[in-house]
């Protein structure tokens, strides 16, 4: 077998293991995928070496390499990430005995700040949909889902009616790696949902049949595309200018629940992050708007 195909080997039976062990989406394989071809193609030019036989000094020379090339520091960081998941598994898999990554230190990337809405642009936004019509009840509720859950929009946009349950206000998410959770809907939702599945759905659905809970004129689910061309529709008529994205609601939910109080724990099984570093981000957005307050309000801002 060549180098380079002994390589492929490694790499495709890796991206095998990434789903099967951690359920990670085929586009999250790819990336890692990628990154491994990059460096496979590198070392083969430059070190005449094979993924397996890979010493530490060899995955230092890659970053500098790329660094040269103008790298960014966040996608050194993410190089960096694939190399240690790929060496640890071959570790794991006892097809080498060390791991070449131990001890190398991932660049500082700093995280910017999640853009977000005050809360009396979120009001503005959920009130330009217009409710007297089918499609209009249906977008206020997707955008009234949203703010009250944190949805990411895939998910929002999957969502099938068994998962609802109006009774005791609750939705049912599959997130990131298939992982289930259970989110408050709060009283708001609720009400849209049920005047949205009584009146809005039948009416859109003319006769016709679906599990699906929000629902297009031609039958089908929504999709991620047409609902970010609604927000965006919707944010025009709002009268916001800022940049905006369905996740920009995601970011709102965070930020309010932190500025009314609520904990950093409680948000993070909300959001359904699996790491709580992933969640404290949205604690410097509230701490900035506390900042602008100040400086804002106080005599001596």
């Amino acid at each position: 077998m060549t180098e380079a195909a002994a390589n492929q080997v490694l790499i495709r039976s890796f991206q095998d293991g990434l789903w099967i062990e951690e359920g990670l989406s085929e586009n999250t394989q790819k990336s890692y995928a990628s990154d491994l071809n990059l460096f496979a193609l590198w070392l083969r030019t430059e070190r005449s070496k094979a993924l397996i036989e890979v010493r530490r000094d060899d995955i230092e020379a890659y970053l500098a390499h790329r660094f040269r090339e103008q790298a960014s520091h966040r996608t050194s960081a993410r190089l960096l990430s694939s190399l240690r998941k790929f060496y640890a598994n071959l570790v794991r898999l006892e097809k080498l005995d060390h791991d070449p990554c131990a001890g190398i230190e991932s660049p500082q990337v700093g995280k910017p700040l999640p853009k977000t809405l005050s809360e009396s642009e979120v009001e503005d936004l959920l009130n330009a949909p217009e409710p007297s019509q089918p499609l209009g009840q249906r977008d206020r509720t997707m955008l009234e889902v949203l703010y009250a859950t944190g949805l990411r929009v895939t998910e929002l946009v999957s969502l099938r009616l068994e998962q609802i349950n109006l009774r005791q206000g609750l939705v049912r998410v599959t997130g990131k790696g298939s992982k289930t959770r259970l989110t408050p809907l709060g009283e708001e939702a609720q009400n849209w949902l049920e005047i949205y599945q009584h009146q809005g759905r039948p009416a859109i659905l003319g006769g016709r049949q679906s599990d699906d809970l929000f629902v297009t004129e031609r039958g089908g689910a929504m999709t991620r595309q047409a609902f970010w061309y609604l927000i965006k529709r919707y944010a025009i008529k709002a009268g916001i200018s800022k940049p905006l994205s369905p996740h920009t609601l995601r970011h709102a939910f965070a930020t309010h629940l932190l500025n009314h109080g609520a904990d950093l724990r409680v948000v993070q099984l909300l959001l359904g992050h699996s790491d709580l570093s992933s969640t404290q981000i949205y604690t410097h957005v509230a701490q900035e708007r506390l900042k602008d307050l100040h400086s804002r309000c106080h005599p001596r801002g």
